[in-house]
């Protein structure tokens, strides 16, 4: 018989805590829930969608609260994780599913492994890119991005006042979300030997360490289209809240200190991902924190942005993955 294609993507609006989700679903079957990071959208997943729906997933990419055409609440505190994980609870029980696998990126990956750690009843296995699960506790955030890069500012902790960062990109939302992705996507990234882009100098911006020259391979005309869309209409204050609560983070989840997560886990990361190198103890820890861990993956050549530079590798990846869930 003819191969059927799955039914094109549908856009949806669901309520949550946050007021509104907007998400986009493909495919019939088990749910599988997808978190963008920073700074994307529920398009980062673009490729996988149709890669989920094709083998039998109901592949559910959505738009975390401050972006896209979700809510945009105006309180910084409105973005500490614990709302996060409450939209994603939401966002479950509003397409009438009672479990789903949850897999983020970035951002989303802590998104997705704290909805997972708090609420294993809803998430009944968590997939995590680019970034390590590390589990709550240790020093206060802020005391340790504070001690990073001597002379220079870690780029968390610029990001921490509200209307400094972007008061750099608003005059040019588009170039200088061309100059962060390819600042860390491979074959676009500062050589090694080269000042690091998480790394302000002096009385300078984020976007002086911003490479120049050509756009990663993955990032076309029209791709760039959509992300700057996005944000020119949006705005980034949303997006970089997520990083001003990470110390609220700290305290709303102290209790957890240490907890690892037990559902069956996977982990997907680029050999080139400066992320890896930074969270090194914390992939080393994983018999520990992630004992339900079925693969750690790590495909050589590829950045952060790695389900977008490798989208077929990271969609066989996770289809492999969800066919062990069913065994």
């Amino acid at each position: 018989m003819p191969h059927t294609p799955p039914p094109a993507p549908a856009h949806r609006l669901v309520p949550t805590p946050a007021g509104r989700t907007h998400l986009v679903e493909q495919g019939t079957g088990p749910l599988v829930l997808l978190v963008h990071g920073f700074p994307e959208g529920w398009y980062s997943w673009r490729h996988q969608l149709p890669a989920l729906a094709a083998a039998g997933y109901r592949a559910v990419a959505l738009d975390v609260r401050g972006y896209g055409r979700s809510s945009r609440p105006e309180s910084v505190d409105a973005y500490r994780m614990l709302d996060l994980v409450a939209d994603t609870v939401a966002v479950v029980e509003a397409l009438g599913e009672r479990s789903a696998v949850i897999v983020g990126h970035d951002w989303g990956a802590n998104i997705a492994a704290t909805s997972a750690l708090l609420h294993p009843e809803t998430f009944r296995a968590v997939g995590l890119l680019s970034v390590p699960y590390t589990p709550p506790g240790g020093p206060r955030p802020s005391e340790i991005f504070a001690a990073m890069g001597g002379d220079e500012e870690f780029y968390v902790s610029y990001f921490q006042t509200p209307g400094r960062a972007e008061a750099e990109i608003e005059p040019d939302v588009r170039g200088w979300l061309a100059g962060f992705y390819a600042a860390l996507s491979a074959g676009t990234m500062p050589a090694p030997d080269a000042p690091s882009p998480y790394f302000v100098p002096p009385g300078g911006t984020l976007r002086d360490r911003f490479p120049a020259g050509p756009r990663p391979a993955w990032l076309g005309e029209s791709e760039l289209d959509v992300f700057a869309g996005e944000f020119e209409r949006t705005g980034l204050t949303g997006a970089l809240n997520r990083y001003r609560n990470m110390d609220r983070d700290w305290a709303d989840l102290a209790d957890r200190t240490g907890a690892p997560i037990t559902q069956p886990s996977l982990f997907i990361g680029g050999g080139l991902d400066a992320s890896l190198a930074w969270l090194a103890g914390a992939i080393e820890a994983y018999p520990h924190t992630l004992p339900g861990l079925s693969g750690s993956h790590v495909i050589d050549g590829a950045g952060h942005f790695v389900q977008q530079e490798r989208p077929k590798e990271v969609s066989r990846l996770l289809v492999d993955w969800l066919a062990e869930l069913k065994d």
